[in-house]
């Protein structure tokens, strides 16, 4: 199987560096949009929710407490909503190249690394000007990464073979993600769950893996596994069902576009 794909690591490649190129051709900034906008997302929020609503940190200072959780859920929205058109803006592919059609949603994907990249950069800054100690801890963030990567690649699967079939899923997927925002600890923290919602809100993957990038980030503590080792399961499961999915009505893509 593995062999199929390395057939295609140039094509593969190639996809990625043209949507890198893409988001930010004719722009003036250009990459610096990449760090702009997470960074006014957290001025807006840091102001309303450390002075209007006062959330509880701890002794962490509610900017930095927020941008940790930020980068990572950012990333998960521009992947995501970037691959869930990735079919349908390589419809001329999908017609005329015989390939593994799953490398379409991956491939875009793979281009949201380059703005994670460089907002973790100025993440670190951050943490340095907050004087956050970082921990051992710290190493457990490329594991929380990986998992979150499996998420979001199981997402981006399911959504962009379904968007070639129900073009309503790129109209609805802003609403959805805002929502599923609002029901992750992004913005707030998890000890402000009331615990008859505890369940409900623990069922959300995103809430075990942003807890675990606060915990051995902000402070160097181990995630709460019971959360993380769900969050675990539920990605990968999510990325073998994503798969299969994608290859069952990847049969029908030219038929349809």
């Amino acid at each position: 199987m593995f062999e199929k794909y390395l057939a295609y690591k140039d094509l593969f490649w190639q996809l990625t560096f043209r949507e890198i190129k893409a988001r930010y051709k004719q722009s003036v900034l250009g990459y610096a949009w990449a760090i702009i906008v997470p960074l006014l997302n957290l001025l807006v929020l840091s102001i309303v929710f450390s002075y209007v609503f006062r959330v509880p940190t701890g002794n962490i200072p509610y900017p930095i407490f927020l941008f940790v959780a930020l980068v990572p859920w950012m990333f998960l929205t521009n992947a995501i909503t970037s691959a869930t058109g990735s079919v349908m803006a390589n419809a001329s592919l999908i017609t005329k190249v015989r390939l593994p059609r799953e490398i379409l949603p991956i491939s875009a994907v793979s281009a949201k690394l380059v703005d994670l990249f460089l907002t973790s950069i100025v993440l670190i800054i951050f943490l340095f000007v907050y004087q956050i100690n970082l921990q051992l801890t710290f190493l457990f963030v490329p594991i929380i990464f990986l998992v979150q990567l499996m998420l979001v690649i199981g997402a981006s699967l399911l959504l962009s073979a379904t968007n070639v079939f129900f073009r309503d899923i790129e109209n609805i997927l802003g609403i959805f993600l805002t929502i599923w925002m609002y029901l992750t600890p992004v913005i707030y923290s998890s000890a402000l769950i009331p615990a008859n919602l505890e369940l409900l809100f623990y069922l959300n993957p995103m809430t075990g893996i942003i807890d675990s990038y606060r915990d051995t980030i902000l402070y160097g503590s181990l995630p709460n596994w019971n959360s993380f080792i769900y969050s675990m399961i539920f990605s990968l499961t999510l990325l073998i069902l994503g798969l299969i999915y994608f290859r069952k009505r990847a049969k029908y893509f030219a038929d349809v576009i």
